[in-house]
């Protein structure tokens, strides 16, 4: 019998939900769509690009989009790790304040170091989005949790929906500058600060805020139920930072990492989405390259990012309903979604008709959001919802710290200091050789499931049977042996 079962007493409940929780809910996904209405996002790039800040290419690739990634990178392991001491409201107030310096320094500055300090804010408030998409787990039980983490990303892909579709009306339809654009994105977001004021702060979370504390201040996690120990529980044995739920996480995570397709889909997350998002920092100065129109009503960049991101919520809403031996075909499925990618980079790339590099953009990040939810329930099938985030913290400084050292190469002007055209052919050749490495896994692994399924075809019926058909043979044996005797 396991041991929780021996000793209920031991295994502390999950605490009861807040009777309110509804409308905290309710209040977070109103949060998280209202902070993502930033119409003038979409128009960065041709802003800066443009005569009201007048900024060269140059300066745009290899000066100012490259500190993005090193102020992702650098904030990225503290925030993470705040979010979840902090109790996730503080950071939250963070990002909207980060969110409102940006768009200050795109209204009034007017130097290449304030644009550097814009980008630095805009690294912020990528990293803090881990606050309000693991907030969701401190409102609810776990029996709720898948449903209320997708309502929390719909409600911020319909945000993300309806900025990119009203910016591009008020561009397009309305004739409204660009800086305009900001001024009402400023706005937006001042909104959003005053919003997150008045979000409730958790009196728990995941990491380091748990329930009732038992010893040394920490309580009892789930790894405990996942591997019960006979006894007392481990965390009244253990020292005080041995104790620490996130320290006990790492050693358990060590045992996990063995998983084939936990590795596999880590290493996708990790190598596919840094060359993603490299492709999403710099697609704006590709676009400007191709067709370098000053009039702002035949810039569709906002268009283009509503049809992404509606064509990236279609295909992850699809790939819910994909049902195949994902054991036996990961690497083949990720190893053709990821050529057709590389295909899609290099058509980009040297078409000279910006509708075909728009459709190919789109494209591309569709097929990407088809992977997520596919990788996201491979990694998370086998963990508890602890070590599920702490994964994912994982893989996402890994990717970071990738894409970081790309952009320092290939990008920076202290590197190659390559221009848009060049940088898109180094991720068609990065993407290119992450599909020759999964297809060779994939005939790997279509060759190893055929060598071991032969003997089993070879195999005696005695040899498959169950235990219980053994247990059977061997009566009926001996009771022949017994009558012939």
């Amino acid at each position: 019998m396991p041991a929780e079962a021996e000793n209920p007493e031991k295994q502390p409940p999950d605490p009861l939900p807040d009777p309110r929780w509804k409308l905290l809910v309710f209040y977070l996904c109103f949060y998280g769509f209202m902070n993502q209405i930033r119409p003038g996002e979409s128009f960065i790039t041709p802003y800066l690009l443009g005569s009201e800040k007048n900024f060269t290419k140059e300066e745009v690739t290899n000066e100012i989009t490259p500190v993005l990634s090193y102020s992702y990178m650098a904030v990225l392991v503290p925030i993470f790790l705040l979010t979840d001491y902090l109790r996730y409201k503080p950071v939250l107030v963070l990002q909207s304040l980060s969110h409102i310096a940006i768009w200050l320094l795109l209204i009034f500055g007017t130097s290449i170091l304030a644009m550097q300090f814009m980008e630095f804010f805009y690294g912020i408030t990528m990293a803090a989005r881990v606050a309000y998409s693991s907030y969701i787990f401190s409102l609810v039980t776990p029996s709720r949790y898948q449903r209320m983490a997708s309502y929390s990303r719909s409600s911020v892909l319909m945000g993300v929906f309806t900025s990119s579709v009203l910016g591009q009306l008020c561009v397009t339809v309305g004739g409204t500058t660009f800086m305009t654009l900001n001024y009402i994105s400023l706005g937006f977001m001042s909104f959003g600060l005053l919003l997150t004021l008045f979000l409730e702060r958790p009196k728990r979370s995941l990491f380091f805020n748990r329930n009732e504390p038992v010893c040394n201040g920490t309580s009892p996690s789930e790894l405990d139920k996942m591997n019960p120990v006979a006894g007392e529980p481990v965390w009244h044995k253990a020292t005080a930072w041995q104790n620490l739920v996130f320290f006990r996480m790492l050693k358990e995570l060590a045992t996990f990492i063995r998983l084939p397709q936990l590795r596999l889909w880590s290493l996708w997350w990790i190598f596919n989405s840094a060359g993603y998002y490299l492709m999403l920092y710099y697609v704006q100065i590709l676009w400007n390259e191709i067709y370098p129109t000053r009039d702002n009503k035949k810039i569709y960049n906002g268009g283009v990012e509503a049809a992404s991101t509606l064509l990236g919520a279609i295909t992850s809403f699809a790939a819910g309903y994909v049902k195949i031996r994902w054991t036996l075909w990961s690497e083949l499925v990720i190893g053709v979604v990821t050529a057709f990618q590389a295909g899609l980079l290099l058509l980009m790339n040297t078409t000279a008709n910006i509708w075909v590099c728009y459709v190919a953009y789109i494209l591309f990040r569709g097929s990407y959001q088809f992977l997520v939810p596919i990788a996201i329930f491979q990694i998370a099938a086998s963990l508890s919802k602890e070590l599920c985030a702490l994964v994912f913290g994982i893989n996402t400084f890994f990717a970071t710290v990738l894409k970081t050292v790309i952009t320092i190469i290939i990008t920076d002007k202290r590197g190659l200091g390559l221009s848009v055209h060049p940088q898109f052919y180094v991720y068609f050749g990065y993407f290119t050789l992450l599909t020759v490495v999964y297809l060779s896994a994939s005939v790997c692994v279509a060759v190893r499931h055929n060598v071991c399924r032969k003997p089993q075809e070879a195999a005696s019926p005695k040899e498959l049977s169950s235990p219980i058909e053994e247990a059977q043979d061997k009566d009926r044996s001996t009771e022949l042996a017994n009558s012939e005797a």
